[in-house]
């Protein structure tokens, strides 16, 4: 059968197939007074560690890591593929210690993992049966997938597989020259079925030897082939794994990468697992990397996170398997940011209903609504029309330190006349590059009924 007729024929099953028998469900829960919350999910089984944990450490790494450019090093540097191969001769990460990785990632207050088992160079970090292309090869020889999730579950430290579909090695992938993607290769025997068949064959490694597996995590399939019963391998063999929407089907959850997708909605529409890397060239360990400044990572943390999405942060250890001192320390100051304001995002819901001013994000939990300024300030006070209640406190998470607040009619609100609560004298030059947070207690629920009938204004400051 030729490629085509095999994609067609997948196609048409798929499309007869009962999808009511898919575990995708996803319920949008959570009421507080009568109102519905928004952006509250739920798969109501083991996957639900995800909405627990929020924030994981991204790990890319393997070969490209010697070199030190980029994790797509063979791609982007158009090097022949027998070249490329020589590195596997290298690989001898005698400084890779897991806990060192997992160390770092819990003084970051990231709370699971994801590492890339096998990127589009088609290097596998695991004792796999499929390829010699491994890490079982000399001179190192050890499996690093064992390694590190033997850490992991000695620490209960949920641990996710990253996949490439894409392969540059494998000779049945059909390397086309399409995006992430070789040129056609002399000696090659293109055939999507028996390439199928050994990624089916990994999946089964994968999920079968390394205990209890907390998520798999697909990348570039560039056919944009689709095959549930992928997915529903996994989902035998691990129950509790959420799966992306970037393999063989819809997934559990959706992927914003970087920048690239402006994603400004003030409810998202389903899980969401965001992803950034700590550099703005490389995913994978880079010698000459230029790093994001911690203001853009914090916002970006934030922007997603106060919306109740989840957050990958990346970072890329070097070809001995040593995590680079930039990469630790920015980690680190991240963390002291992280688990300082953390209660807002931890069994907080978004809020977005409760101001119409669209440069901050608000959550809550019971009485208590948090306060992200998630954009750049324009200035030392924030109004949060059209709420106008005065909090019986005020707090900056970021600190500890009591904010000023009033319930008053300013200037700029002449046209509506309408009091509305205002935040006073926030630090945002003393903390330019970080994202303010401010924790605002009520002695009642705040629900946007509340916040428009409002009480009787409160103009003292405090």
């Amino acid at each position: 059968m030729n490629r085509r007729r095999f994609i067609q024929n997948m196609t048409a099953a798929v499309a007869v197939a009962d999808l009511g028998s898919l575990p995708m469900k996803v319920q949008a829960a959570g009421q507080v007074g009568g109102a519905q919350l928004p952006g509250l999910f739920r798969f109501g089984d083991g996957r639900d560690w995800f909405f627990e944990k929020r924030f994981g450490m991204f790990v890319h790494w393997g070969l490209y890591s010697i070199p030190g450019w980029h994790e797509q090093h063979q791609w982007r540097k158009r090097e022949e593929r027998a070249e490329y191969g020589k590195l596997a001769q290298q690989w001898n990460p005698v400084e890779f210690n897991p806990n060192a990785w997992l160390d770092l990632a819990e003084s970051a207050g990231m709370r699971y993992l994801c590492v890339t088992t096998k990127h589009h160079d088609g290097f596998c970090l695991w004792d796999t049966k499929a390829t010699t292309f491994s890490t079982m090869k000399p001179p190192f020889g050890k499996d690093v997938l064992r390694m590190l999730s033997d850490a992991c579950h000695q620490r209960d430290f949920p641990l996710c597989l990253y996949y490439s579909i894409a392969d540059w090695h494998n000779p049945n992938y059909p390397n086309q020259g399409r995006h992430h993607e070789l040129p056609p290769q002399s000696g090659d025997r293109p055939d999507l079925i028996k390439y199928t068949e050994f990624v089916k064959t990994q999946v089964r490694e994968l999920c079968s030897n390394y205990g209890q597996i907390h998520g798999f995590w697909w990348d570039m399939n560039v056919d944009q082939y689709r095959d549930r019963s992928i997915n529903d391998l996994i989902r035998r063999l691990q129950p509790d794994a959420v799966i992306n929407n970037r393999g063989y089907d819809e997934g559990d959850f959706g992927t914003p990468e970087r920048e690239f997708e402006k994603d400004e909605d003030a409810v998202l529409k389903r899980p969401t697992e965001a992803c950034n890397s700590i550099g703005i060239e490389s995913w994978g360990y880079r010698s000459d990397e230029d790093f994001y400044s911690d203001g853009h990572l914090l916002r970006s943390l934030d922007r997603y996170l106060a919306r109740g999405a989840n957050y990958l942060l990346n970072v890329g250890p070097t070809g001995a398997g040593a995590i680079p001192p930039e990469a630790d320390a920015m980690l680190r100051r991240i963390g002291v940011w992280y688990n300082a304001v953390k209660e807002s995002f931890l069994d907080a819901e978004p809020a977005p209903g409760l101001t119409t001013n669209r440069n901050v994000l608000l959550t809550r939990r019971g009485n208590t609504i948090y306060v992200h300024l998630c954009r750049v300030p324009v200035a030392e006070a924030v109004k949060l029309n059209p709420m106008r209640v005065a909090p019986k406190s005020a707090i900056l998470l970021n600190d500890g330190r009591p904010v000023e607040f009033a319930v008053d009619l300013v200037p700029s609100e002449h046209v509506d006349f309408t009091p509305c609560l205002r935040l006073r004298k926030l630090p945002v030059n003393e903390m330019s590059n970080s994202v303010l947070v401010v924790k605002l207690e009520f002695d009642r629920p705040i629900l946007p009924d509340v916040v428009r009938a409002g009480a009787e204004p409160d103009a003292r400051v405090r």
